[in-house]
């Protein structure tokens, strides 16, 4: 089967949905010999935090190591899926990789997303979502520069959770990645 892209970079904030595509697109993917990767799995790691880490909860040398991470991964390798929140602005300027924008247009819904999956109260998640985004936002312009590292502009696919199910969000990657469902 001949596909678009090399590769796939997953962006989007907090209970966007990055990681449910990225384990919606394993079935497809993997019998082709595709590798999957997660930044957030990564950050969660370093930082001990398996709820919500933030940005400035590790080190700026460890930063520089996942973004190297992922430009490597999509630059001298074929056939990864990478979620994270930096990979579509990480991947850019790679014509090659599908840069695919989850937003979710509910701010109800990500509290709800984020309490269902890390247990946590409507209050903690609101907190969380609060901090979280703007350490993150903090932490990066401080490293890489002062992008909006989420500018639709950077990816070939934007779609919004809220109106799209996953099964919707995952048969649009496959079509723009040219992948023909049997």
């Amino acid at each position: 089967m001949h596909l678009k892209y090399q590769n796939i970079a997953i962006s989007g904030s907090v209970a966007s949905g990055k990681g449910t595509l990225k384990e919606n697109l394993r079935p497809f993917l993997s019998p082709l010999g595709w590798k999957f990767a997660s930044g957030g799995e990564l950050v969660r790691k370093e930082s001990g935090d398996n709820v919500s880490p933030s940005a400035d909860q590790v080190s700026d040398t460890f930063h520089s190591y996942v973004e190297q991470r992922t430009e490597e991964l999509l630059t001298k390798h074929k056939h990864y899926v990478i979620e994270a929140w930096l990979a579509g602005w990480v991947a850019r300027n790679m014509t090659d990789t599908l840069r695919v924008l989850l937003v979710c247009s509910n701010p109800a819904v990500v509290i709800d997303r984020m309490v269902n999956r890390d247990h946590v109260t409507v209050a903690q998640a609101k907190q969380i979502l609060s901090e979280r985004s703007t350490a993150n936002e903090h932490t990066w312009r401080r490293l890489y520069g002062e992008y909006n590292f989420q500018d639709p502009s950077y990816f070939q696919l934007v779609i919004d959770t809220y109106a799209h199910n996953p099964k919707e969000v995952v048969a649009q990657v496959l079509e723009t990645l040219g992948y023909e469902v049997n």
